[in-house]
């Protein structure tokens, strides 16, 4: 799909909902449940690492375990949700070695299964995802229903217990103030538009997350076909207003991209709410050609400039001030060009 640009969609994600059949579907107040899941999900895996999937191997983060500053930068990286956060005396997460699969454990469901990759590859995310599943399953099986599909603990996600998105970098659309009208039309056809970390969060960075939002009477592949039917729409008129702008040499679009490269380049302190802000027209303006850096860089800042991590690279650089200091370090660091490396 090489008319899909990785300028926009910034990565495509599969999670699957799942429960033994066993268990109470919630162990919020169970401890001895919470811990039986854990200890099935890592068997599962770790014997998986020995046979299917011998070139990679699954670390297990158990929350309750790690400092808040840790289990906050597993957030910021999209490998846990807001939601584990919140019950961390309980849950844990096993992380594949590149990242792109992780498995939540003791969320709302026993397990949420995680596939996430870079670009528009949701098909190849639903393929790792149920890779995964299936070496899960074979340890234990899941709640099942012949006429309803899995069964969860919320009644939006029986069916498939799958949730297809895209996380699209829409600018241009959001300074159009369209997102509103596009969120309306979205809703119509079964799908809904988040933020940066999905429901309850905000679009920081003009970062939308597009999904599916039933699983019941719809298969997988019709799932996927949707989200990338609207996720297209989306990136063309996306594109139609990015091309507008530079055919135009509009220098409101220039004098944007510009004073916030200047900004992300010299600034001495900033708070993530301006790194958000700046972050989103630096994405633009190297997207379009314009500044002298990667797209691989600037998506790198996504998470290495967020507030747990920061706080991270205060630890090893103890003469820094503030968490506002650092984050300015941190951006520097990744914007100066090649060049001009020591």
């Amino acid at each position: 799909m090489s008319e899909l640009r990785n300028d926009i969609v910034v990565s495509s994600r599969i999670r699957l909902a799942r429960n033994y059949y066993d268990l109470p579907f919630s162990n919020a107040s169970h401890a001895e449940n919470a811990e039986t899941c854990i200890t099935r999900a890592k068997s599962a895996l770790r014997s998986a690492e020995n046979s299917a999937d011998p070139n990679h191997t699954y670390t297990l983060y158990t929350l309750k375990d790690m400092s808040a500053t840790n289990r906050t930068a597993l957030m910021e990286e999209h490998l846990i949700s807001m939601e584990l956060l919140q019950n961390s005396q309980a849950s844990a997460a096993l992380v594949r070695d590149d990242q792109s699969v992780s498995v939540m454990i003791n969320e709302e469901d026993h397990l949420r299964i995680q596939a996430m990759l870079f670009g528009m590859r949701l098909e190849d995310a639903a393929s790792l995802a149920f890779d995964v599943e299936e070496k899960l399953q074979g340890h234990c099986a899941f709640s099942f229903d012949s006429q309803l599909g899995y069964l969860t603990a919320c009644p939006t996600n029986t069916g498939t217990g799958m949730r297809a998105s895209l996380m699209l970098h829409l600018p241009l659309l959001a300074f159009a103030k369209q997102m509103g009208n596009v969120t309306q039309s979205v809703a119509k056809l079964g799908l809904t538009i988040r933020g940066i970390y999905g429901e309850g969060s905000e679009a920081l960075g003009d970062l939308y997350q597009v999904s599916n939002q039933v699983t019941l009477g719809r298969t997988e592949k019709e799932i996927i076909e949707a989200v990338i039917a609207v996720g297209k729409q989306l990136i063309d008129m996306e594109q139609a207003l990015r091309t507008r702008a530079v055919q135009e040499a509009n220098l409101t679009l220039q004098d944007r991209v510009f004073r916030s490269y200047g900004v992300l380049r010299y600034a001495k302190l900033m708070n993530t709410k301006d790194f958000m802000e700046h972050w989103s027209s630096l994405r633009l303006g190297v997207s379009l050609g314009m500044l002298p850096t990667g797209l691989a860089r600037v998506n790198e800042l996504l998470s290495i400039a967020q507030d747990a991590h920061v706080k991270q690279y205060r630890q090893t650089h103890t003469s820094i001030l503030s968490t506002d200091q650092a984050r300015c370090e941190i951006i520097r660091a990744k914007l100066i060009p090649d060049s001009q490396e020591v």
